[in-house]
């Protein structure tokens, strides 16, 4: 695999709902080709689904942020080119990270690259991020290392993943 750019983000969020019309990003965690990280959550106070109840607002422990200081922690951290975003749920992560900084305001290169695809064209399945254990397992990595549905660990697992895929590709 050789990658158009090297100029990569891998990034998740979590949000208050599916629906994007309704829901807002509660956190966003990216993390640079290069290893480095960024995390943040944002203040919300609004409804939120029943499996966000269930499964994300435990894991949300950070300090809280406004909208405004989240979208200036993320360009100070993003830089000043327009890296590629890369997202296993890029339709819901890219709709909310958007949202957030408004359609034109964004520091990404406007098109996110979608994971899932590229786990479909090396031949996995694409829905294997559901169950994280058992991606970590399929890549070698400790799994023990992360928690599900944390935005950083996600994204971490994301490079990590994209690495070993690199890496097969190129032996």
């Amino acid at each position: 695999m050789k990658p158009f750019s090297q100029d990569i983000i891998f990034f998740d969020t979590e949000f208050s709902s599916l629906d994007p019309c309704e829901g807002e990003i509660l956190s966003i965690g990216m993390v640079k080709l290069s290893g480095e990280e960024f995390y943040i959550e944002l203040e919300y106070d609004g409804e939120v689904s029943e499996w966000v109840k269930d499964n994300i607002l435990h894991t949300l422990i950070a300090p809280k942020v406004s909208r405004e200081e989240a979208q200036k922690q993320i360009k100070e951290f993003v830089g000043e080119g327009k890296p590629h975003i890369m997202a296993y749920v890029n339709q819901f992560d890219a709709i909310y990270t958007y949202k957030l900084f408004g359609i034109d305001n964004h520091p990404f290169h406007w098109l996110p690259i979608d994971f899932a695809s590229m786990l479909f064209a090396h031949g996995k399945d694409p829905e294997m991020l559901v169950d994280l254990e058992r991606a970590c397992k399929e890549f070698g990595i400790d799994h023990t290392k992360y928690k599900q549905h944390h935005a950083l660990d996600d994204a971490k697992v994301l490079r990590k993943i994209y690495l070993k895929l690199a890496d097969q590709s190129s032996s």
